[in-house]
């Protein structure tokens, strides 16, 4: 039974990694055919199925040293929000043992937005049992999809309130013992406050019921044979409490070495942490908030001659939308009627309104600046623009970046050498040192100070918080190892064509060489070019049509393939064209070879233009630079990044504009085909190389290079290669994106240096008796605060901003 499937290859760097994988395949027996592009890293194999398995093919890709994710139907994504994560412990805890479940080729689990995303196949194991071993490890799971955005704010803010009411209770109850801690510091006498009983009394509620979370998750957490943050806030906490109870109702010594004080304490002092960040981490996320909130919940149809608003649920392709100055446009769609200036700041970070008319296209959630117009809606639902940037936001913000897996690590094996620290701690200080008091309250320290909050929370905050600044600019990173690597870059390689230029032709000269004014001659090309279909030609009638408004048809029109078109105006007879055409009808063009020479040097195309058999004219087109080509290109160079312009021009052209924008490497007569392969000997040269590009044919360069960079007014072919998508075609948005990683990337260097700092100075401290418990509890509470509100502080950077 002949079969076909196709797999993702995880790892090929170059063709011969292709070239290999494919000979390997063709060996196997029964494999009829297979092909492997290195450009979409995927292998098309055409294989029957009763001589081999899939699972077989799959293996022999493994056997070669790849990786492989089957892009079939046998693949799914699941994305799960769990409930009760409190550490990078349990995130890591969490993530381990998904990885370890038969059937599940990837999971990835992140504390900060608390989701896991897996990929799994349903044959082998469903979602339902996914999420049962999730829960059986004491945490809860859902699937996202049925948790609306609504019901998710919802329990996010329950939990926050749920929270800020435990705070205030603990706080409320616990300051009696702060308090007569304080005045046995200053030597006051307060004897009712120092009372064991009452102690007692205050400290059990706080230990038991405010610290109940503590205890649950703690429980679970050993069940899974696996320790956490609350492993260590229930050790701590409950020795202190345990230990005073000991002293109060057994021994006759009920003023001497009481910790209820301390038990208390920490719990509150780690709520408030728990508090603070619960309110930071919700501001990391407004990226999304703001993209969700852009989309009207109306539309106003045509329908039968009558406008009605209907919710945009209910908005099909092909409906015909009407959109009024100021307002929303509902959905994706091409205008039929009229014509606008809108404003698309939103979407793309680009702060000028574009302007529409008639077959333009539009986009969901801009806002119609100027006239009413009409449009037919192409793209609903998901496939709307919008949809795709929150999809991808989203996507982003729950991936995790390779720096993250020094934190993964080190949080897994964490907590038990915290608690075998603490032990001994504890038995050097009673029984080589003679203090027993003193080892206890400092191993109380060490388990507290060593919680590893901070750590798992280092990366993915600063990964939401840097992604989503760049969406808000128009910058859509895929995920967090891109936004890594992006900073890494020192080479960028930019396609011409609609990257540096605008990807239009234009008239930019028009040199008279007889007796017709200026004017006279665009009128004539104008007319001569109406009925043309080359670019050049139509840049010429739009020319005319831009200075002229309307202009007439031509009495007669050839088109002569190659060399130009002829026209009958007015009772002359027009020829433009090229100096063939101008040969043909023996007309001599080497008194104007100068001019033409000089308009080529400058990378312009060259038309002559003859009136009743005279040469009147030499009308230079050129696909121009963008506005800010050459400030973009400035500031990459400012950067130390080495600017490549990779093009199919002939060296003379490609030299030309290279110079215009300030580039020094040309790259120029490279085939479609080939612009991989340059990309390829950049790196091969030890350059970290980002590929910025707009066509079908710049998709296999932007998938070889290290980081791809699609602009986004281009194909969806190429955004879909790249790693990275501007969303304006402002090539200003490159140095940005680099920026970005640079600054992101800074964050989560400081937060992992500041969660590694809190940890590793204070557990010898601790461990030497140099911290007070309560002082290890603040500590380590607000070593989260500090990680999430530094990340928080990307907020204020500018991408646009050197």
């Amino acid at each position: 039974m002949t079969d076909k499937t196709t797999i993702r290859i995880i790892g090929m760097s170059c063709a011969s990694c292709a070239a290999k994988v494919e000979k390997a395949l063709k060996q196997k027996e029964g494999v009829i055919d297979a092909h492997v592009n290195i450009a979409v890293e995927k292998a098309t194999i055409d294989y029957n199925s009763n001589e081999v398995k899939k699972e077989e093919l799959e293996k022999t890709i493994r056997d070669l040293g790849y990786g492989v994710l089957a892009e079939t139907k046998d693949t799914q994504k699941l994305v799960l929000l769990i409930d009760g994560m409190s550490c990078a412990s349990c995130s890591a805890k969490v993530e381990k043992h998904l990885n370890e479940q038969d059937g599940i080729s990837k999971a990835s689990v992140n504390l900060a937005t608390t989701k896991a995303t897996i990929d799994y196949n349903p044959r082998i194991i469903k979602s339902s049992d996914i999420i049962q071993s999730i829960i059986a490890l004491g945490y809860g799971a859902k699937k996202e999809e049925n948790v609306n955005l609504d019901e998710e704010k919802a329990h996010r803010e329950k939990a926050v309130k749920r929270l800020k009411t435990e705070l205030l209770i603990s706080i409320l109850v616990s300051s009696p013992l702060l308090l007569g801690m304080v005045f046995m510091l200053i030597g006051v006498h307060a004897p009712f406050l120092h009372n064991a009983y009452f102690q007692f009394v205050i400290a059990t509620p706080v230990q038991f019921i405010i610290g109940f979370r503590f205890y649950k998750n703690a429980y679970y957490a050993l069940r899974a044979k696996s320790a956490n943050m609350d492993v260590l806030i229930a050790m701590g906490t409950s020795a202190a409490y345990f230990y005073s109870v000991y002293i109060t109702f057994f021994t006759n010594d009920m003023m001497k070495d009481l910790y209820y004080e301390s038990a208390v304490v920490i719990i509150t002092l780690i709520l408030l942490g728990k508090y603070f960040e619960a309110v930071a981490k919700g501001k990391t996320s407004e990226a999304i908030k703001k993209l969700m909130g852009l989309q009207p919940k109306t539309a106003r149809l045509l329908r039968d001659g009558q406008e009605i608003d209907v919710p945009i649920e209910e908005v099909e392709i092909g409906d015909i939308v009407v959109v009024r100055p100021g307002e929303k446009i509902p959905v994706d769609g091409k205008i039929i009627e009229g014509q606008s200036s809108i404003d698309e700041s939103m979407l793309t970070g680009e702060s000028l309104p574009v302007e529409k008319k008639t077959g333009d296209l539009v986009v969901g959630a801009s806002i119609n600046k100027l006239g009413t117009f009409t449009f037919e809606a192409t793209k609903i639902g998901k496939d709307t623009v919008l949809s795709q940037i929150i999809k991808m936001v989203e996507d982003a913000q729950g991936s995790k970046a390779p720096i993250q897996k020094i934190a993964d690590v080190v949080s897994g094996i964490f907590v038990p050498i915290v608690v075998v620290i603490a032990i001994l701690t504890f038995l050097i200080w009673t029984f080589i040192v003679g203090d027993s008091s003193m080892g206890f309250i400092s191993a109380v320290a060490v388990l507290v100070i060593a919680c590893p909050c901070a750590l798992g929370l280092a990366t993915p905050t600063a990964i939401m918080v840097g992604t989503g600044k760049g969406a808000e600019n128009g910058i859509l990173i895929k995920g967090g190892e891109h936004l890594e690597r992006a900073y890494k870059v020192n080479a960028v390689v930019l396609d011409k064509t609609g990257t540096i230029t605008k990807g239009q032709p234009e008239v930019t000269d028009i040199i008279p060489m007889g007796n017709l004014s200026k004017e006279d001659i665009l009128k004539y090309a104008a007319v001569t070019e109406k009925k043309s279909e080359h670019p050049l030609g139509v840049a010429i009638y739009e020319k005319g049509v831009q200075d002229m408004n309307t202009i007439q048809d031509p009495d007669v029109f050839e088109a002569i393939p190659g060399k130009g078109v002829k026209a009958e105006v007015e009772g002359h007879t027009v020829y433009l064209g090229t100096r063939k055409l101008m040969a043909s009808q023996t007309m001599d063009t080497s008194e104007i070879e100068s001019v033409i020479a000089q308009l080529e040097d400058d990378g312009k195309t060259a038309m002559i233009m003859a009136v009743d058999s005279q040469i009147e004219a030499v009308i230079a087109v050129a696909d121009t630079i963008k506005d800010t080509s050459k400030e973009a290109i400035s500031t990459l160079r400012k950067m130390h990044v080495d600017v490549y312009m990779i093009t199919g021009d002939n060296q003379r052209t490609a030299h030309a504009i290279a110079k215009q924008v300030g580039i020094n490497h040309v790259l120029a007569e490279v085939l479609p085909e080939n612009k991989a392969v340059e990309v390829e000997k950049l790196k091969a040269d030890g350059k970290v190389v980002a590929m910025a590009g707009d066509g079908i044919n710049d998709a296999p360069a932007l998938a070889t290079a290290d980081i791809g960079m699609a602009m986004g007014t281009g194909t969806d072919v190429a955004i879909e290669a790249a790693d990275i998508t501007l969303m304006t075609g402002d090539l200003r948005a490159i140095p940005a994106s680099i920026g970005l990683s640079k600054k992101t990337m800074k964050k989560i260097k400081q937060n992992l240096f500041w969660a590694f700092f809190y940890n590793t100075i204070g557990i010898p401290f601790a461990a030497l008796g140099l911290l007070n418990p309560m002082i290890a509890g603040a500590a380590m509470a607000f070593s989260s605060v500090s990680v999430v509100t530094n990340s928080l502080s990307l907020k204020r950077y500018r991408p646009y901003q050197s």
